[in-house]
């Protein structure tokens, strides 16, 4: 493996997903954790779902800058929406993650945009991390 760049170290406590809190080493997060209303919890709080597509959409950010300076093109404003979908399978009594991302890129024109997507899919580490684990759809639009 190679150098090690930055360790994020998070502590989640009492009930995880289910009323605990999740905080980083530094502080810097503090959140309060709750099962959404969607699955039969109270909501008002974040969850794991929330807090791993927040994390894909501001790397694929960065992997979406990365490419297009590669290519040499210019996009005048970059969006990622990433989609984390919990699903669970009754009959197995098992979990699993499926995730979409929709990149909307300004100035440039379709075509580019699907390269963008289609090249930080294959930089960016979340992606590589879950490569051939969850089934990943992207997205491009041209705005």
């Amino acid at each position: 493996m190679s150098e090690v760049t930055y360790t994020a170290v998070v502590t989640s406590t009492a009930g995880g997903r289910s009323g605990g809190r999740a905080s980083s080493d530094d502080g810097l997060l503090d959140v309060a954790l709750a099962v959404p209303g969607e699955l039969g919890g109270t909501g008002g709080a974040t969850n794991p779902e929330q807090m791993f597509a927040a994390g894909w959409a501001s790397c694929f950010v960065g992997a979406v800058r990365r490419v297009a300076a590669e290519k040499k093109v210019r996009p005048t404003d970059l969006a990622v929406v990433a989609e984390v979908t919990l699903h669970h399978d009754t009959a197995a009594g098992e979990f699993e993650l499926s995730a979409a991302l929709r990149l909307t890129a300004s100035g440039v024109d379709q075509a580019t945009a699907e390269e963008l997507v289609d090249g930080a899919h294959q930089v960016c580490p979340y992606s590589k991390a879950t490569r051939g684990n969850i089934e990943v759809t992207l997205h491009a639009t041209a705005g």
